[in-house]
């Protein structure tokens, strides 16, 4: 199998995911909206932004909560949900559906030993501090529990930079992974990270943040909610309400294509789609 042809089967498969979370949200009344490169996909290119490798999905943290508690036990059969509480190797302070008997191996999966399927991102979304030093705390909470949930699992993650400061930052990362593996338990990372993120009481502003990504740009609530409709491929999804506004504050100039050299595709190690097809990184 062909690089192109691989990647077209990965998006393949992943909006087949999308489809079965859709109606599995839409049965359970659990709202949620396509997020990040997938609402500019659908802006732009009326699907996948042609070299992207993955679906992402939003939800407000209520519903993020209820939709894992439901989809546990009631998913369709062949497909799953995973987060760093029920899978094991799992690093992400996020939920992944994956359809059940694919592979999506990539070094840090490998050195996990992670079996992670072909799968759909779901991002919850909770609220930003009113009070700057608080929201500052939260985002820098929320950067150092990440960091050592990934640091748990594996010391090969992806670092920053690239030459001379990235080799060192993988070195790092490489003695760092199993200071940080006898330190600390999945268990305890997650609720750290989970009571960092709420620390706002009463002072919860409107602005929304999925604190797995701390660095980037709150978005208004009203942003997001109520969603709207928005076609990607052959179907229309839930997105963002104001997806203009959304995508100005999350990327800025959106219309403009990247130049070539930017057109980044991540393909992993190895994908495996369950049916014979195989394809492996050289």
């Amino acid at each position: 199998m062909q690089f192109d042809d691989a990647l077209k089967r990965l998006q393949e498969t992943e909006l087949e995911i999308l489809k079965v979370l859709a109606d599995f949200c839409a049965e359970h009344e659990i709202s949620w909206f396509i997020d990040s490169g997938t609402v500019l996909g659908a802006m732009r290119h009326g699907g996948f932004i042609p070299w992207d490798d993955d679906i992402d999905v939003g939800m407000l943290r209520a519903d993020y909560e209820r939709f894992l508690t439901v989809a546990a036990q009631s998913l369709p059969a062949g497909y799953s949900v995973h987060t760093a509480e029920n899978t094991p190797g799992f690093a992400g302070m996020f939920a992944k559906v994956y359809k059940d008997g694919t592979l999506f191996e990539t070094d840090e999966t490998r050195e996990a030993g992670l079996s992670q399927g072909i799968f759909v991102d779901i991002f919850p979304y909770d609220a930003l501090s009113s009070v700057e030093a608080e929201q500052q705390k939260q985002r820098s909470g929320a950067r150092l529990w990440q960091s050592i949930s990934y640091l748990f699992h594996s010391g090969a993650i992806v670092v920053p930079h690239k030459g001379a400061l990235g080799a060192i930052e993988r070195a790092a990362c490489a003695v760092a992974h199993p200071v940080v593996h006898a330190l600390f338990s999945p268990e305890r990372i997650v609720a750290k990270f989970n009571a960092v993120v709420a620390k706002t009481g009463e002072r919860a502003s409107n602005m929304m943040l999925p604190f797995a990504w701390p660095n980037i740009q709150g978005i208004p609530l009203d942003v997001l909610v109520p969603a709207s409709e928005l076609q990607f491929e052959d179907a229309s999804f839930p997105a963002p309400g104001n997806a203009e506004r959304y995508l100005e504050l999350m990327y800025g100039n959106w219309r403009t294509l990247p130049a070539p050299e930017d057109r980044r595709t991540h393909l992993p190690k190895v994908l495996d789609f369950g049916n014979g097809e195989r394809w492996e990184s050289e």
